[in-house]
């Protein structure tokens, strides 16, 4: 194994570019267009693998996210530009429901649709992938699709009676029965991770277009994450909801609780309300904090929940988890000035380069080869990863680095 990096700006460039590479040169599907369903731990694809929304609006999000980030005009940059444009051209093709609008869920090899359900979550990726890529295209017919889909949205999804946003509906937008993202979340019409969602997707809508539909809206699901969502007093998200928003959930999630923290500050910022600004100021550092105190694994890493019913800390590392506590714990240092915070953060990136990352096939694992546990049991890129959680973060991260040298 290679020598460990310190947690330092360099090295989060050095890691965007593996994660870049690894993605460009193992996921493009070059017999059936886009991009393979499924890679396994070993990197080989599995070209008969389904193809999801989630991996492939986040791929799309990726390579717009990057494009702009490493300059239009770079080589990184037109490459990753070449890259999002051949995922938004395969999602307009083959997800993009033309009849009753929206993206479906579920593709197989072919492109040809197998789950044409309707999960808010999913439409939420997509018109976060939109922006990135009109930010990198300027074209307004990109603006237009996700402005589109932020109607499909609030006309369909939004709780009208109760506030919040609806989880699931059948493909023509009617009621459906099962609103579940995965067979492990609990099977209510609203949760915590949705509307966190529909936040990350309304602030990157703000930000593109600033009108005042979308700024109501956005304002909207941040009062329910106050009202309903976050727990004021422990600082944890309640993750299950009926929907008259009352809490069904039996656990804490420590990743969702920090991506929160700065995905929330994200929103507020790009609002520029300086009310807002000190309203939230003191709930996100809370949630930040309480996580850098209570999540903390027996390697230093920060684990994924905790069962409030066992009382019980799984200590299994989760490679979502250690990207987004990256960030939210850099965060809340940008924030507090608390320079402890930088040694949590050294030894989370420790953690991944020890456990996470792949020295033979690249990538990162699912879940972290601490004891060769079940690491090689799950995929490197298919329908829930893709290189949204770790290249979001190196991203994040160097703009966090930044601003720290900022007098």
């Amino acid at each position: 194994m290679k020598p460990c990096q310190k947690f330092t700006r360099q090295a989060m460039v050095d890691e965007l570019q593996l994660i870049t590479d690894w993605w460009q040169s193992h996921s493009i599907d070059l017999k059936n267009g886009g991009f393979v369903g499924e890679v396994n731990s070993a990197g080989v694809p599995q070209h008969l693998a389904s193809k999801g929304i989630i991996l492939n609006s986040r791929i799309l999000w990726f390579f717009s996210e990057l494009a702009v980030f490493s300059g239009l005009q770079t080589e990184q940059g037109k490459s990753a530009l070449a890259t999002a444009t051949r995922s938004y051209e395969y999602l307009m093709a083959h997800f993009d429901d033309k009849q009753y609008g929206g993206a479906v869920w579920e593709l197989n090899h072919l492109g040809e649709c197998v789950d044409s359900k309707k999960q808010t979550y999913a439409q939420c990726f997509c018109i976060y992938a939109f922006c990135a890529y009109y930010q990198a295209t300027g074209k307004q017919q990109v603006l237009d699709k996700a402005m589109g889909y932020f109607s499909l949205v609030e006309q369909y999804t939004r709780d009208q009676k109760m506030g919040g946003y609806i989880e699931a509906f059948q493909h023509n937008w009617l009621p459906i029965e099962d609103f579940r993202l995965s067979e492990k979340d609990m099977n209510t019409p609203k949760s915590m991770n949705t509307h966190l969602h529909v936040l990350e997707a309304f602030s990157a809508l703000y930000k593109v277009n600033p009108c005042a539909e979308v700024e109501e809206s956005l304002r909207h699901v941040l009062l329910m994450f106050k009202q309903h969502i976050i727990d004021l007093e422990n600082g944890h998200l309640r993750l299950f909801f009926s929907e008259d928003w009352r809490d069904q959930s039996s656990s804490y999630s420590y990743g969702h609780d920090i991506e929160a923290s700065w995905l929330i500050w994200e929103a507020v910022e790009i609002l520029a309300d300086p009310e807002l600004l000190k309203e939230w100021r003191p709930l996100v550092i809370h949630m930040a904090q309480v996580c850098a105190k209570e999540s903390l694994g027996v390697h230093g890493q920060v684990c994924e929940d905790y069962d409030k019913i066992k009382q019980h800390k799984a200590q299994e590392g989760y490679w979502w988890v250690q990207a987004e506590a990256l960030v939210g714990l850099l965060n809340l240092f940008h924030l507090t000035g608390d320079k402890h915070l930088n040694d949590i953060c050294e030894n989370i990136w420790l953690f991944i380069q020890r456990y996470h990352k792949d020295p033979v096939a690249g990538e990162w694992f699912w879940l972290a080869n601490v004891d060769d546990a079940n690491c090689h049991q799950s995929y490197k890129a298919g329908f829930w990863k893709a290189p949204y959680h770790n290249g979001r973060a190196m991203m994040e991260v160097i703009k966090l680095f930044d601003k720290l040298q900022q007098p």
